[in-house]
Parts: C-alpha cells; structure tokens; sequence
C-alpha cells in the first residue's frame, strides 16, 4: 500500500498495542509491529501489520531489531516493566537494563520520534491534584522503573521522545471490577478512581501523531472521578457481580490525577467519559 505517512514501529502488540497497530494500519500508516509469541505472528500479519518477533531480557535483545526499525520515523514502546512481584532490590534496573539495551538499534536507526507508555503509578498517593507538573516519586518497583526509563528516552539527543503516563487500563474485555467483585474490607472507600478507556488510550497517541506533539510529558486519565467505593459498588450492580465491601476505620490515601494539559495542549476531547 502506497501512502505518504511515516513508517510506525510499535514495540509490543499486547493489549494496547495490537488494537493500537490496527488503528495505525487503517488510518494509511505502514506498520511494524513486536510481538514476544511466535504465535502471534500470523495474527499480526492477516491485520496489515509487518511482523517480528522480538524478546528484550536484561542481557540481550532476540530478533531482528534493525530490521524492525527499519524506515520507521516514529517508534512507540508500549512493553510492561514486568516486575509487578519483583522484591529484590536488584530487579528494580531489570526494565531499565531492556530499554538500555535497545537504544544503540534506536539511535542507528531512522527513527526521529518516540512515545513511551507510562503509567501514573510514577506518582505517590498523597490526596493531592496531579498535575505534569507534581514530581514524581514512585513507591513501587514498576514505578522506580518507569521514571529512569523516561529520562534515559528523554534525555536522549539521538529522538525526540513523548511520554503518556495512562492511568488504570479498562475495556471491553478488561475491567477491575472483575477481580474485586466479593472482596471484603477493601481499603481506601473514599479515593478516587483514575481510569482511562483503551479507546481514549488510542485517540490521545493518534492525536499526538497527527498534531506533531513532541518532547512533552502527558498525564492521561480521564476527567471522571467518583470514589472507589460508589464506583465499583455501582459496577458491580451493573455486571450483576457480588458488589464488594470496604473499611472505613481510617482515612482513604488516594490522588486526583487531572488530564487538562491534554485537553488543552492536545484539544483531545475525551470519548468515553462515563466509564
């Protein structure tokens, strides 16, 4: 297919990623995508999407990155740091170690442009507004990891890098209430939720190609914020799941993540706003 837009590179057709590539694919971008499965490979393929199989560990990097690279003018990295039960101290620069290890093919490369998916797990619960500009000071490994990661990107010279820090993921076939439905003595009743839709996950990284927005950092939740408690009692209600109990024996340590600066800088106005 003939088209005059960049060549897209997605490192990691997971969840997000995948429905991401498809996305690029229909709007005319030529697409790369990574997938760790060998099985996944066909799958890429029948959707438009060039395949390669590409496996990041802390010692190597499997695959063929160059060619995975190759004529590609922006490159999004949407890969978990995977140390979600990760304890040691020493695990805590394996996620670092991966992305470390894939800059000298980044920097050979064509690729001028990077968004690097993040999270909002980078900022502390402190019952305060997030904004862009709150510090982060994560009080996990993922978290510890995610900001080494975006300086290392954003402080390379070679790109210019992006950084989206989504809040909790949901959609159609992925939503919290499922696990927490029937769960007892839950804690923190009176924080509020920060959740984004992978539809708006989606928009705000095609708004980002198409407006040209770089070198910037992005907070993406959306402007929907009741308490945990009404929330997923609610949900509950709605998917005809056990409604869940929480303890109110202390104060709810929570954060308010706000999403202006993507309203504003972007103008991205939010598709799923009643999640």
């Amino acid at each position: 297919m003939k088209t005059n837009k960049p060549k897209i590179a997605v490192l990691g057709c997971g969840w997000l990623g995948f429905p991401l590539a498809k996305k690029l694919f229909s709007e005319g971008f030529p697409v790369n995508g990574s997938t760790t499965s060998e099985k996944k490979i066909t799958l890429l393929k029948e959707n438009g999407i060039i395949p390669f199989q590409i496996i990041l560990t802390e010692n190597e990097t499997q695959g063929a990155v160059y060619a995975f690279l190759e004529d590609s003018e922006i490159l999004i990295i949407d890969i978990p740091p995977g140390l979600r039960h990760a304890t040691t101290e020493g695990s805590v620069k394996i996620f670092v170690s991966k992305i470390e290890r894939m800059l000298p093919y980044i920097e050979k490369s064509s690729v001028q442009k990077v968004i690097f998916i993040s999270s909002t797990s980078v900022y502390p619960d402190t019952n305060k507004t997030i904004t862009e500009e709150t510090v982060p000071d994560p009080d996990s490994e993922s978290g510890k990891q995610l900001v080494a990661v975006e300086k290392i990107l954003q402080q390379n010279p070679s790109f210019k890098t992006t950084v989206i820090r989504f809040g909790g993921l949901i959609g159609s076939d992925r939503h919290p209430i499922k696990m927490l439905a029937g769960k007892q003595d839950l804690s923190n009743p009176g924080a509020v939720i920060n959740l984004i839709h992978q539809e708006d996950c989606i928009g705000i990284i095609m708004k980002i190609i198409e407006e040209d927005v770089w070198d910037e950092t992005f907070n993406a939740v959306t402007p929907f914020h009741p308490t945990r408690q009404e929330y997923y009692s609610k949900k509950a209600n709605e998917m005809k799941l056990l409604i869940p109990t929480f303890v109110n024996d202390k104060p709810s340590i929570g954060k308010y993540i706000s999403s202006e600066k993507i309203e504003k800088v972007l103008k991205y106005s939010f598709r799923k706003n009643n999640l």
